[in-house]
């Protein structure tokens, strides 16, 4: 196969609705150390891909250019959030966001996405989850008062009112030691 222009490649990763020529494109990429995270974005927006496909995909980037492992991460989760919604897919957007939040744990941003994708009515991502990941988050971002505001929305959900007090007082007060927590009964 003759080698594609990054321009080819866009298209390919854009309008291809063949996994094959979509991973020849993506091969090439590798090849050539093209590290661009918005080319990768048309990518992950490509709606012929399955969610094993996106991961597969979105994996290998974050293994080859670690530069760009965050961003990578980030656009994956959001594209599971939106894209994938309708099939309840938000534990693969919680999944990112927190492979995002790995790569750089003081950063907000994958903490709220995580917060902020979930559904109440039908527990996805599971809350116990997300609390705990938010909990993690807050020993790691400069300003956490918007992650203890999302755990005293997520402590209101599981019923738990100590713990939702707790992160009420932490958030306008500062730091204080959390009461034992017993889990949350579901």
């Amino acid at each position: 196969m003759s080698k594609l222009t990054v321009e080819e490649i866009r298209k390919r990763f854009e309008l291809s609705k063949e996994f094959n020529e979509i991973f020849d494109a993506f091969e090439q990429a590798l090849e050539q150390r093209l590290s661009d995270i918005d080319l990768y974005k048309q990518l992950f927006w490509n709606h012929t891909l399955t969610p094993d496909e996106l991961c597969l995909f979105g994996e290998k980037i974050a293994k080859e250019f670690t530069p760009i492992a965050y961003d990578a991460y980030m656009w994956l989760g959001e594209v599971f959030e939106v894209t994938y919604s309708m099939f309840d897919n938000y534990e693969l957007a919680l999944e990112y966001y927190k492979k995002a939040a790995s790569v750089k744990p003081s950063e907000l941003t994958p903490y709220l996405s995580a917060a902020d994708c979930y559904e109440q009515d039908l527990n996805i991502p599971p809350v116990t989850s997300l609390i705990e990941f938010l909990k993690r988050g807050s020993e790691h971002v400069s300003e956490a008062k918007p992650l203890y505001e999302k755990l005293v929305r997520f402590y209101d959900v599981v019923g738990n009112d100590e713990m939702r007090s707790y992160y009420r007082r932490k958030g306008e007060q500062g730091t204080a030691d959390p009461p034992q927590e017993n889990p949350p009964q579901q």
